[in-house]
Parts: structure tokens; C-alpha cells; sequence
């Protein structure tokens, strides 16, 4: 009974010391500024040297994406590129030297072209073709060449070809006529595995051998279907599927005898695997309620090894050496960006490389989401990741604004998002709907947008201003809607088809006229063109009733609430053309309409400065139509008295 009465202290005692310390918090919190949280370095990538001293990073310090090296066990970054226009991305070192591999496109229009820097500081452009897109698939087994696709023969089509590392020079080894995806290539290079896309959620996946030009199809029934590694000695390829389930496990296929065996199976999708480079150990990346969960399977022994624990944050990604001795990993959470981390598996040795976080904020200023589910018009149950400001109560009722993801079928994760902790720390509560199409939730609740855009995945998001409405904390006449892409199609749908429902849009470039962008699609989308036609509909056919109904585009006079739009001038996937024409159309209503246009992005915002504008824009815009008072200035939010709140 006395260990009872204890226990019961202590849990008392831990929930009025966090209520305190979240009281603290609110009455203590500062509005930081979008230069503040700009300020947080973005650091991706990491390729081991091949003596394993250093690794090869991307990092936007500057303020543009660039490519630098750190010592693995910790010390200063040293910049290797210096560019003040297109962002440079790092791809690897090379397997057997330091010469480094990198891409770049052309602000944003998405054109990459392959790049390798000689240890001498030479730069030579292993793509050169115009207009062509380049992209890499991965260094052969033996260390001497690489594989890489390129649709310099035809635009919309990925041929593959192998560039040998003594001489650069390539060979084509596959003409892609039917528009195949590269999946995977065996240690000995003959074997080829490829994916076709049905539509967007089935897909089949085939073998193709280099030596009698035999192609196999892997799959019997129209299923979701991703290859993902050859075995080392070539005999088996391993795949995930969701063949008569909700979401995807792990299989084998016996490459001579085709037989096939189930390998793993979570409560989740499995996402992908693949083996280190002798196959000593397989990585497992699982989407566990929108947040990587990562194992990695010990092959001789056949257990999951013991990761690092992080308490407060999850590794996010992992990549491992040649020589499986070492590991580079990335921590982070919905309330942190990822940090670079270095982990010797014998020694248990690790190291922090990084600290992103800009030191002027406090890490306890930020909130961390919380994964909430509500229930939709029709029953549906739809989850979404839910972010409340500290400074909320039922006193003090904040804002809020559904965030939509992009897609169709993307999904809201529990990620580190700096615009979305920026709007958040100045008082807008964030909700991040995962509506029916998303990915992440089987194949069932998946599917359940096909050839139904802008009507039951737009009432997904109505329900969820319903349940912020509900929420005690949320000032329920303040409540808007935004989204990138997709998401901002879905943003324009509801001022559109629902036009009482929100007090006012953000849409960053997003779809106003589905029939021009199915029309306009890039080149290099071929291959995907008829699953996304069987989708969302072909523009060609009588189905361009239907898209016309649902375009925003063509239905302007219904906007009634106050509008912005941020578009990328390069951007190859939404026409800059959507976005005028939108805000023109929106215009004529009499309706406040701010547009930020950037001649130097494509679809999405990379560059810091551009990032600032974009978002203070948004802030800005928010303050004025949403919030309808002054923004806080810098400093201390004045705050009335608050009811704690835990947010787990």
C-alpha cells in the first residue's frame, strides 16, 4: 500500500511540476522572428570519405544549397562550392577516392545535371546534354562505375546508362521504351529491376536480364509493388508489396525458381529496405503514424540491433559505410530539426556534428505535435497532426489554420516544419490533415480520393475546422486554410465549393485548372501520365467535364475571403500561368488578394532569402485578415493568465 501511495506522489508530482514548467513557458514565450527561425541551418545528406575522416553534406548556411565536408568525429564545416544561384546538392563521395559527386538544375526547373568535383578542385559536367534530365541510381558493387538515367534521347523517357569512374565515360545500358522506373541493380550488374505504374496505387515490377534480355514480371495480381535490393550473390530480389493486405510487407522471390516467401510484416507500411554494401546488415524503414520508425537487421544473427537512444527525438534516417563499421544518422522531431549524428558500431563511439537549431531560440519556445484522429462527415476516421501554441487557453483563444498536404496521396509527418513553428510560437495553432487519399493508412483509405479531388477529401478538411471549432482553446471564427501543390488546390477548392467554411486562403503554388497542368505535365512524367489520368481523370476525354467542375480556376466568382498566393516562376510541375490567372480572377470579386512571385524558385521555396519573404508574407497576411489585430512585435507576447496545457 506504501509503494501504492509513492507512486501515486510521484506521478502527482511530475504532472504539477510540467504543468508548471509549461505555465513557465507560456507566460516566458518570445515571438521570434522569421530571420530567427530562417537562421536554423538545413543540413542533408552524408556520404562517408573512403577512409571514413569525413562526410560529404549539403547544407544552406549560405543561404543556398551547397556541398560540404565535417570530420565524422566532429569539428568545423568546410565549404567545397560556393554558388550564389542554383543550389548544389552532394551525392557521394567516390567509392574508392575523394573525388565527390553532386547535381544541380536551373533554379528550381528541376533539369538536373550530374557534376564531379576532382580532388584537385576541377569541376566537369558529367551531363552535359541540354535540356536533358540526369539523375543518379547508385555506385556498381565493384566501385568502379555508376548507374544513371537520362532522358537526352527522348524526353519522356529515362534511358540507363553506366559511366566507368576511370575515364568517365558512359554506355547506354538500357533503351527505356516503355517507360519503366529503375528500381534496383545486382552486385554484378546483370539483373535490372523495374516498377510500371497501373495507377497511382498499384504497380508492377519485372526483372530484366542483361545477358539473355529476358524480361519477368515479379507480381501476379494488381497490387502495390516496389523491388527493392538484390541479394549479394544475385539469387534473390527482395520487394515490398500490400498483395491482399492494407499495408505493404516484405517478400523474397527466387530469381531461377520464382518462388516467393514473405520475409516481414509490421502494423505498418514497410516503405523500403536495402542491404549494406556486403550484406551484413538490412535496413528497415517503416511509416509508423506518419513518423519513420527504423530497424536494422544484424543478417548473421538474424536481430535487430540496439539503436541509440534519443529520448526526446527519433533518428529520422540512417546511412551506413562501405565497410559496415560506421553510421551516420540524423535526430529530430516535430519540435527539433534533424541533427547529424556519427555512430561506430563496435565501439558504440557517437558523435553530434551539428546543432541546427539557432541559438537564439529556445528549444522550449517550440511545440511538439500531436497525432489526433476525428471523425469525417461519412464516418471516416481521418488523422492529422495537431500543433497548439503555448501561449492557448480556454482564456486566451488562438487562431488556427487546416494545413493540407501536397500530392495527391502525399502525407503530413511528424517532421520539424520552420514555418510551421514560426506561425505557430505567433499564436496560430496548425492542424495537419491527413484527408482520405493520403498515404500512410493502407490502401483501402488510400484510394478513397480516386476520381473524387475537391469533394469528400475537401469535406476531410471541413471536418477538421469542425473539430478545431471545437476545441476550447480555438477562437472558432479565426480559422483558414493552407497548402503547397495539392494542398493549395485543396486551399483554392474551399474558397471555392465552400466558401463560408474558412476565413481566409494561403496557397502556395497550387492547381487552379487541372485540365492545362494534366496537359502540361513535364516530359520526364510520361511513365506516370495514364496512372495519373486514371486518378484524377483525362483532360481528353469526357472526363474534362468533370475537371473543368473542379478547378478553381473557372469558379473565381464564388471567392469571398481574403486570399495569398506564393508561386515559383521556374516551377515545371504548376505553371506560373495558374497562379495569375487566379489572382486576377479573385481579384474581380473586389476580394484582398496578395501575390509573391519568385523569378529564381520552382515548386517549392530553397533559397533562405526567398524563404523570408515567402513566409513573413504569410504572417503578415495572417495578422491582418485572420488574426485582425497588430502583430506581437519581437519580445515577450503578452499573454493572459493560462490554463496549463500538455501537449504530448
Amino acid at each position: 500500500m506504501n509503494k501504492l501511495l509513492t507512486l501515486m506522489l510521484l506521478v502527482l508530482f511530475i504532472s504539477c511540476k510540467k504543468e508548471k514548467q509549461n505555465k513557465e513557458t507560456a507566460l516566458n514565450l518570445k515571438a521570434y522572428t522569421i530571420e530567427q527561425f530562417m537562421d536554423n541551418e538545413a543540413v542533408s545528406g552524408g556520404s562517408f570519405s573512403p577512409d571514413k575522416s569525413k562526410l560529404l553534406v549539403s547544407s544552406n548556411r549560405s543561404g543556398i544549397y551547397n556541398m560540404y565536408t565535417v570530420p565524422t568525429k566532429g569539428g568545423d564545416f568546410t565549404p567545397i562550392t560556393a554558388s550564389d544561384s542554383s543550389s548544389i546538392f552532394a551525392i557521394s563521395y567516390f567509392p574508392n577516392d575523394e573525388r565527390m559527386l553532386y547535381r544541380a538544375d536551373g533554379n528550381g526547373d528541376e533539369i538536373y545535371h550530374l557534376y564531379s568535383r576532382d580532388t584537385d578542385g576541377t569541376i566537369t559536367e558529367l551531363t552535359p546534354d541540354k535540356g536533358a534530365r540526369a539523375s543518379f541510381y547508385g555506385w556498381s558493387h565493384d566501385g568502379k562505375s555508376f548507374a544513371y538515367g537520362s532522358n537526352k534521347r527522348d524526353k519522356r523517357y529515362m534511358d540507363i546508362y553506366e559511366m566507368s569512374l576511370d575515364g568517365m565515360s558512359s554506355k547506354l545500358i538500357y533503351q527505356n521504351d516503355e517507360g519503366y522506373s529503375l528500381n534496383a541493380i545486382s552486385s554484378n550488374k546483370n539483373l535490372i529491376a523495374f516498377s510500371k505504374p497501373i495507377n497511382t496505387n498499384d504497380s508492377d515490377i519485372f526483372i530484366y536480364n542483361r545477358t539473355d534480355k529476358s524480361l519477368v514480371k515479379v507480381n501476379e495480381n494488381q497490387s502495390s509493388n516496389s523491388a527493392q535490393d538484390f541479394s549479394l550473390n544475385n539469387e534473390t530480389l527482395y520487394y515490398t508489396t500490400d498483395d491482399g493486405a492494407e499495408f505493404s510487407y516484405l517478400m523474397k522471390y527466387n530469381i531461377a525458381t520464382g518462388e516467393k516467401e514473405k520475409v516481414l510484416e509490421r502494423p505498418w507500411d514497410i516503405s523500403g529496405i536495402y542491404f549494406t554494401h556486403n550484406e551484413k546488415y538490412m535496413v528497415i524503414f517503416i511509416n509508423e503514424d506518419a513518423k519513420n520508425s527504423i530497424e536494422i537487421l544484424d543478417m548473421s544473427s538474424g536481430k535487430n540491433l540496439k539503436l541509440p537512444d534519443f529520448q526526446n527525438g527519433s533518428i529520422t534516417s540512417i546511412g551506413i559505410s562501405r565497410d559496415e563499421t560506421m553510421m551516420r544518422m540524423y535526430v529530430g522531431g516535430s519540435n527539433s530539426p534533424s541533427n547529424l549524428f556519427t555512430y561506430n558500431f563496435a565501439t558504440k563511439e557517437q558523435h553530434q556534428l551539428t546543432n541546427v537549431l539557432n541559438k537564439d531560440i529556445d528549444p522550449n519556445h517550440l511545440v511538439t505535435a500531436k497525432v489526433i484522429r476525428y471523425k469525417s462527415f461519412d464516418g471516416v476516421e481521418i488523422p492529422a497532426i495537431y500543433y497548439l501554441p503555448h501561449q492557448a487557453s480556454a482564456e486566451n483563444k488562438v487562431p488556427a489554420l487546416v494545413l493540407v498536404h501536397g500530392g495527391p496521396g502525399g502525407q503530413s509527418r511528424q517532421n520539424f516544419n520552420s514555418l510551421t513553428q514560426y506561425l505557430v510560437n505567433h499564436g496560430y495553432a496548425v492542424l495537419a490533415v491527413n484527408n482520405r487519399g493520403s498515404s500512410g493508412y493502407g490502401k483501402t483509405f488510400f484510394q478513397m480520393d480516386d476520381l473524387n479531388h475537391g469533394e469528400k477529401d475537401l469535406q476531410d478538411c471541413v471536418e477538421g475546422k469542425n473539430w478545431l471549432t471545437s476545441q476550447p482553446e480555438i477562437d472558432a471564427h479565426k480559422i483558414g486554410i493552407m497548402g503547397g501543390s495539392y494542398g493549395g488546390y485543396m486551399t483554392m477548392a474551399a474558397l471555392t465549393y465552400t466558401p463560408e467554411e474558412f476565413a481566409v486562403g494561403v496557397n502556395l503554388f497550387g492547381v487552379t485548372n487541372w485540365m492545362r497542368t494534366l496537359k502540361s505535365i513535364p516530359p520526364w512524367w510520361e511513365s506516370f501520365k495514364e496512372a495519373l489520368y486514371k486518378e484524377l481523370g483525362n483532360p481528353h476525354t469526357a472526363d474534362s467535364i468533370r475537371l473543368h467542375r473542379i478547378s478553381p480556376l473557372f469558379h473565381t466568382d464564388k471567392v469571398t475571403k481574403p486570399l495569398i498566393v506564393l508561386q515559383g516562376a521556374k516551377d515545371p510541375r504548376v505553371l506560373q500561368v495558374e497562379s495569375d490567372e487566379i489572382v486576377s480572377g479573385v481579384r474581380k470579386n473586389g476580394v484582398p488578394v496578395e501575390y509573391v512571385l519568385f523569378e529564381d524558385e520552382g515548386h517549392g521555396f530553397v533559397k533562405k532569402e526567398n524563404q523570408i519573404e515567402a513566409y513573413s508574407s504569410i504572417l503578415k497576411f495572417l495578422d491582418t485578415y485572420l488574426k485582425k489585430e497588430n502583430a506581437p512585435i519581437d519580445g515577450e507576447i503578452p499573454v493572459k493568465e493560462i490554463e496549463a496545457e500538455a501537449v504530448n
